[in-house]
């Protein structure tokens, strides 16, 4: 339980209190003194509020006792519900929770969207890189301390706190609706769980799980994740090829972000094209001329890879190229080629 329920379920606890107390202080007092129900709320009221009017009639003994207990009880109850009060007004824990129930309406209706749960060093990384290709993102992370100054709402990214083993925070994050999601939870065990909760609430979303051994590879993919990335694997060969290969990780670099001339990996699908544009050769296409970016790849309707394909090949539906080049060459390549929506 994250601590802003618990604030919550401490000033439905103060409410529950108070009705609790109005209800008592009417039974007693219509039962011992036998006054009617409005005189009971009446005598009720200004003993709990301890205002000192008069009594409606004067207590009898057992009355006066009951009073003085009800006095006494009151007065803790009072002060644990000013405790409360004073915390949802003083430390914006009201405002608080008003933006959390706003945010959480909003998430309800997004659709193909990415979760990312965890926002440590590999989520932050992912949720960066996602936002500057324009997705939108809904993140989960229970650390306050790596939430801290972080706004909902704002470029498309989204925050909830708890912890994302939980099928009810899942369900708010829009799980059912969403298109991805990537789990980067420190332990392997919560990234197997939030895999196998995450399948279950949706057959059809694309799961990416973190996993630090190799034993959870397997474990994942039997969960239901599509994909197991391993950053420790990743980042040895990464340093080794650094040393063997230097100049293809220079290349690789400039593909990734990290270098200045950063270049763009595209995967376009062609029923987003021309119509035209099917049955031609790659040759007729004349991508390199046209728009200067390069054709690397050709993903045949999703049963055959081509790398750097002849040019003699004619594009058919459902082929997938995968194009190479600047950001400038990117943008003409769409203004020639793709359909306009």
């Amino acid at each position: 339980m994250n601590w802003r329920r618990l604030k919550l379920y401490r000033f439905m606890w103060a409410f529950w209190l108070i009705i609790a107390s109005l209800v008592t202080g009417m039974y007693g007092y219509h039962t011992l003194e036998g006054y009617t129900w409005s005189e009971a709320f009446y005598m009720t009221v200004i003993t709990i509020s301890t205002t000192g009017f008069q009594e409606v009639h004067p207590l009898s003994s057992t009355g006066q006792i009951f009073t003085s207990i009800y006095i006494l009880v009151n007065l803790g109850i009072i002060t644990y519900t000013v405790s409360v009060v004073t915390t949802y007004l003083f430390e914006g824990e009201l405002r608080a929770l008003w933006k959390n129930y706003m945010n959480e309406r909003e998430i309800k209706r997004f659709t193909d969207h990415v979760i990312v749960c965890g926002y440590g060093r590999n989520g932050s990384k992912a949720t960066r890189d996602l936002l500057a290709c324009g997705e939108r993102i809904v993140v989960i992370e229970k650390n306050q301390a790596l939430l801290a100054g972080k706004s909902n709402g704002q470029d498309k990214l989204s925050f909830l706190s708890g912890d994302a083993t939980e099928d009810e925070l899942l369900i708010k994050a829009g799980v059912q609706q969403a298109k991805s999601l990537i789990s980067t939870l420190p332990k392997d065990s919560d990234n197997v769980f939030v895999t196998l909760t995450a399948r279950g609430l949706n057959p059809k979303l694309q799961i990416i799980s973190r996993a630090s051994e190799k034993t959870t590879e397997q474990k994942l993919k039997r969960a239901g994740a599509n994909y197991v990335v391993m950053p420790d694997e990743i980042g040895g060969s990464h340093m080794a090829s650094l040393i063997t290969q230097p100049e293809v990780i220079h290349f690789l670099e400039l593909l990734n972000g990290t270098g200045p001339n950063k270049l763009h990996l595209e995967e376009v699908h062609l029923d987003r094209l021309h119509q035209d544009l099917r049955g031609l050769s790659i040759k007729e296409l004349d991508l390199r001329n046209l728009t200067g970016a390069t054709l690397i790849g050709l993903n045949r309707n999703g049963k055959e890879f081509l790398i750097s394909p002849e040019v003699e090949i004619r594009l058919q539906a459902g082929d997938i190229l995968i194009l190479l080049g600047s950001r400038a060459q990117m943008k003409r390549f769409a203004q020639l080629f793709y359909t306009e929506e």
